[in-house]
This record gives C-alpha cells, structure tokens and sequence, in this order.
C-alpha cells in the first residue's frame, strides 16, 4: 500500500524493473506494466515485443510477468488453433502470455477473437453419452485478458497488429554494452546482494496489484480530447489510447479520492482521471502509437536513422556533398555493425518506399544513395493532433457548470416577480387570492434581493425579458 500511494509510483516502476536486472528500456518496461495492470478493465491492452533474435524481448515479457501475481497470469510457449475454444482455465481479467508468436500462429484468429470481443464461443459436435447420439454442444470461454506475444517476425498480420501496442527492443551498440556491464555485475558481491533485493521487489509489486480494486474509470476530459483521423486503423488506436488513459488511472486509485454514483438501485464507484495521467498517456503515444502513422516497421525505420547519421558522418569527413556520396551494404555492415541478412532485407525495403536509390557500382555490386534528410532533433515520430495539456485545462475550467459542490451563482432568479393582471377571464384572482400572491411575491422579492439563497447581499436581480421580445432579438 506504501508503493501505491507513493507520489513516485511511475517513476518508481522502471527503477525497480532495473534493479530487478533490466536494464534501459524505460517506455517498453513503463507500457509493459500498465497493460499487464490493464487486464482489470473491461477492454485490457495487448503488446506485441517485436525484436530480431537475442535482442531481449523475452527478458522484457519475463520481467513484466514477474511483478503479476502468480493466480492472475497464463503462460504458454505454443498454441493449437482450436486450444483457446476448449480451453477450461479462467482467463476472465487475466494476462495471456505467448512467447513466440509462431507457436501461436494458428491460434491467431482465436487471439484476434478473444482482443476484439473480450470472449470465446463455439458450436462442436459431439456424442450424446446416453444416447450415443451427435449432439451440438456450445463452447464459451470468458475474458476479458490482457495479452502479452514476443515475436521476431518482420511482417505480421495486419489485422492482429492494429489490436495491440507494438513495441520493439533498443538494438543499439550503447544497449549491448549496459547489458553486458549488468551481466558481469551479476557475479560480483553487490549483484548477490541485488538477486535478494529482487526477489523481494518482485513479491512487493505482485501484492500491490493484488491490492489494486477493478474500478470503473472516469473521465471528466474525454469529450475535450482530440485525435488523429487520418486512417481507419487510428479507430482502434483511439480506443487503446482512452484504455492506457484509464489504466494509469487505476494505477493511482490508492492516492485518490474513490467516488460514488447512484442511478435507481444501481450503485457506481469509480476513479477519476486527472491532467497527470493524460499528459503521460500524450507521452507514451509519441512513442508507440506514433508507428501507426510510419509506413516503414520499426526496425527499418531504425536503420534510415543510422543510415542518415553514418551519411552525415562521412560526408563530413570527406567533404562532399549528400548527392554525391555513395556506400555499399559492407561499409554500411561495419560500420553500424549489424548482420548481414538483416541489413539486406531493411535495405531492399528502404529502397522499395525510395527512402535509398540503388546504383549498379564497381564490378556490379550495389552502391545505395541516400535521398531522405531526418529533422533536426528529431529522433521519435510526433503523434499529431492530441490535445495540448495546457489548452486542455482552460477548456475543461471554462466548461464546467457546477460539477463540484461550489456551484456558482445563480443568474436570473428561479421565480420572477407576477407580472400585473392582463385582460379580465374567469380565472383572474380575487381580492383575497390577489393579498395571499402580493405576500409571496413579497417574500421573494426579498429573498432575491438578498443573492437568491441568502448568502449574497450585493446580488442585483436581473430584469425579466419577456418571451416575445426574446424572439424578436431585443
């Protein structure tokens, strides 16, 4: 309960996962935790770690696994294509982790099904055991379930991507070498002392998602939000960037104010979202959803940067113009040292959007120009078209009308003074109903003069306009 009601909860998160021997990686280790945690939702998130072999993305899965407690987390290593139908574990707000994609390919509709409507059913035939009879016999497994795929694959089914987060594992030479210092801090005094530490940090962050209530969320902001809408696919992106919105949310339920609502005989507790959390949700999204805008995947578009920056380098150093300096895929291969049948296949895919033209060069090899020039500073995609944290705020002042219980004042008063009698009837008063009105209309009067309710002896009542003049504009 400490660690949840600790202002530094975000912070906190990857901190630990580091302590816990993993190492960068902030965004990847911060999304990881906040989907896992999302699977008390009713429409939980879903990640995808995509990498190249020996990159990491099963540590990075293990690492978030470990802080989930034991009874609310599904592991497999592969999956038939009907297991998921017949499947007779409770997946209902848990997290299903598959560890290579592969294994799971033929399960994929299934794992589609399961991400969209939050359930499983099927109809199978089957014998009667008293009659021997075929009988059809229905299948239903129950989610919702947050779910969790590593995968090396460089193109995978469109339709399963746009249902989760994409994620991809930092490849670069700076991480190698943070790794490699971790791993050799392992076998000294102070990383046997550390594997203790990690142990309890894992117990700790496994009992404070047990403590964690599957709350509704509220968002008091939602229809003040803007998105992108450029694409059908930002339709789903929209809906997990609310989701991610509300899980950080729920993460923070311990250090907010629960709040209650009643409609008829049902009765609603929820939490809250604050300006901290969509800010923060803003941030991830630059990061991850911003890839649903690329039509490059994410490691081709890694390798255009360290293209750009090997380019810029040696025109530098050469002192020659972008246009005129051409490189070969060997030169390129040690100089960002990266295999070779990896850089083949991004290669011919930068040259397939015409982000490199491809020459024939000395003895019939390959020479690649570079005709894209990256922003200064700008490493990440920008997610266009989310609202302004600042802007956000004075809309939401300006748009509230007495939501908390300091209600402004009133304007006009509830009941106006009776106006005089018009053109005689039968239902005009009489003497003794006319005193009674003319005692009420002075009572109001002087409640009115006094701000409406007592409280504000400077309240001036506003003239009664009638109807009629209203409609004529005066």
């Amino acid at each position: 309960m400490q660690l949840l009601r600790d202002p530094r909860l975000i912070e906190r998160i990857p901190e630990d996962f580091k302590v816990c021997g993993l190492v960068g990686e902030p965004t990847n280790k911060l999304v990881g935790y906040l989907a896992v945690v999302s699977r008390k939702l009713d429409r939980p998130l879903g990640v995808v770690i995509q990498s190249s072999s020996a990159a990491g993305k099963t540590s990075l899965m293990d690492a978030v696994l470990e802080f989930v407690p034991e009874e609310e987390r599904v592991k497999y290593s592969a999956m038939t294509g009907q297991a998921l139908f017949y499947m007779d574990t409770d997946l209902k707000h848990k997290v299903l982790a598959i560890v290579e994609e592969e294994g799971a390919a033929r399960a994929s509709y299934a794992l589609k099904l399961l991400q969209s409507e939050g359930e499983l059913t099927i109809a199978s035939t089957g014998k009667d055991p008293e009659t021997g009879n075929l009988i059809t016999q229905p299948y239903r497994v129950e989610g919702p379930v947050a779910l969790l795929v590593t995968t090396t694959a460089r193109d995978l089914d469109e339709e399963f991507l746009n249902r989760c987060l994409v994620l991809t594992v930092d490849e670069s030479r700076e991480q190698t070498k943070a790794i490699h210092a971790r791993q050799r801090e392992a076998r000294t005094l102070e990383g046997l002392i550390a594997k203790r530490e990690r142990e309890v940090l894992r117990r700790l962050h496994q009992n404070a998602q047990r403590l964690l209530r599957a709350l509704d969320v509220l968002n008091p902001y939602a229809r003040l939000l803007t998105f992108p809408d450029q694409t059908t696919r930002l339709r789903r992106d929209h809906e997990k960037y609310l989701t991610l919105i509300d899980t950080i949310a729920l993460v923070h339920q311990h250090q907010r104010a629960l709040k209650t609502a009643t409609r008829g005989e049902e009765r609603i507790e929820y939490v809250e979202v604050e300006l901290s959390d969509i800010a923060l949700a803003n941030t991830i999204a630059h990061e991850v959803l911003g890839r649903s805008l690329d039509e490059l995947p994410p490691q081709t578009r890694r390798l255009l940067r360290l293209i750009d920056r090997y380019v810029v380098g040696e025109c530098k150093r050469a002192h020659v113009k972008r246009s005129d300096f051409h490189f070969s895929r060997r030169a390129l291969r040690e100089a960002i040292t990266w295999g070779d049948t990896q850089l083949k296949v991004h290669l011919a895919r930068l040259v397939e959007f015409e982000y490199l033209v491809a020459q024939r060069g000395v003895h019939a090899s390959l020479a690649y120009e570079l005709v894209y020039e990256a922003p200064d500073g700008e490493e990440l995609l920008r997610f266009p078209g989310l609202a302004d944290i600042e802007a956000l705020k004075h809309a939401y002042d300006a748009a509230r009308s007495g939501q908390t219980s300091e209600r402004s004042a009133l304007g006009r008063p509830p009941v106006g003074v009776r106006s005089g009698g018009g053109r005689g009837d039968e239902n005009a008063p009489t003497p003794e109903t006319q005193s009674d009105s003319d005692e009420s209309s002075a009572k109001a009067a002087k409640t009115h003069s006094s701000g409406g309710n007592g409280k504000d002896p400077s309240y001036t009542e506003k003239p009664v306009v009638p109807l009629a003049a209203r409609s004529r504009g005066k």
